[in-house]
């Protein structure tokens, strides 16, 4: 199960660029396999150009990203987060982000680690200027907020399609049983028919047989019960057909129920 097969990307970013707009977190969402889902939403040159555009930045910062779980200090002293999207115990992505300050900064040790990773320091410092400084409380704060707020939204958008799937094998189902219930219908009519032709040669035969006098008694007995049986059968023929009658409409309510169900978002 893919993230996609349920809800739109552009739901996804939509609520991602809110909330990156509000916080000034960076944040985007990314698969199991940490491809992109969702665009970057407010991240800077100083971790992307500088940081990670540097070879021995890159590699700090990909261990970050494997070793780093819930809200961290990345190792450029910035705040990052990393949180696991999941829908009915599955994991199917996280969302990660971060790129704060929660103080203000020490130019001298960021002109340091720019030396480290090969980068200009004058730039480096110039783009850190750039990085929201924010309390580290409220940077944690601001990721639980998001993860809540994809997971909630991630997961909801699961259950409506499921309950949409279910809606629509239930319509399907309902469809083809009605087909049989109609063809049940038609095909105890047919019987009806051939019942009642038995009923009149039965009471033909009954005749016949009154006319051949004490010869024909036998045959007239035969011919009185064949009578009885086409009536009972016809008897539990109309039976049938008020009973499949009861199920059409059973099977009409229910999928009217249904159909106000999903109109009314339940």
């Amino acid at each position: 199960m893919e993230i996609l097969d349920f809800i739109s990307k552009e739901k996804l970013q939509r609520l991602q660029d809110l909330f990156s707009t509000a916080t000034g977190v960076a944040a985007c969402i990314v698969d199991t396999e940490g491809n992109h889902i969702t665009e970057d939403s407010n991240f800077l040159d100083f971790c992307i150009k500088y940081t990670r555009g540097s070879e021995i930045g890159l590699k700090r910062c990909q261990k970050c990203d494997l070793e780093g779980v819930g809200t961290y200090f990345c190792h450029a002293g910035l705040m990052d987060f990393a949180a696991d999207i999941v829908v009915g115990g599955e994991k199917l992505g996280a969302i990660v982000g971060g790129q704060v300050l929660p103080a203000p900064p020490d130019f001298d040790k960021f002109r340091k680690v720019a030396e480290e990773i090969g980068v200009d320091p004058d730039e480096y410092i110039e783009a850190l200027k750039k990085v929201p400084i924010k309390t580290e409380e409220s940077i944690r704060a601001s990721a639980d907020l998001m993860k809540e707020m994809i997971n909630m939204l991630v997961n909801s958008e699961s259950v409506r399609n499921r309950d949409k799937h279910k809606i629509g094998t239930i319509d399907k189902e309902i469809e083809v049983t009605t087909k049989n219930v109609e063809q049940i219908e038609g095909m105890v009519q047919d019987l009806t028919k051939v019942s009642r032709k038995q009923n009149i040669l039965a009471l033909n035969a009954s005749i016949e047989a009154a006319r051949a006098g004490e010869a024909g008694r036998g045959f007239n007995i035969v011919a009185g019960e064949m009578g009885k049986l086409s009536s009972m059968a016809t008897e539990k023929y109309s039976a049938i057909i008020a009973k499949a009658g009861e199920i059409d409409e059973s099977l009409k309510k229910i999928n009217q129920e249904f159909s106000k169900g999903v109109a009314d978002g339940e």
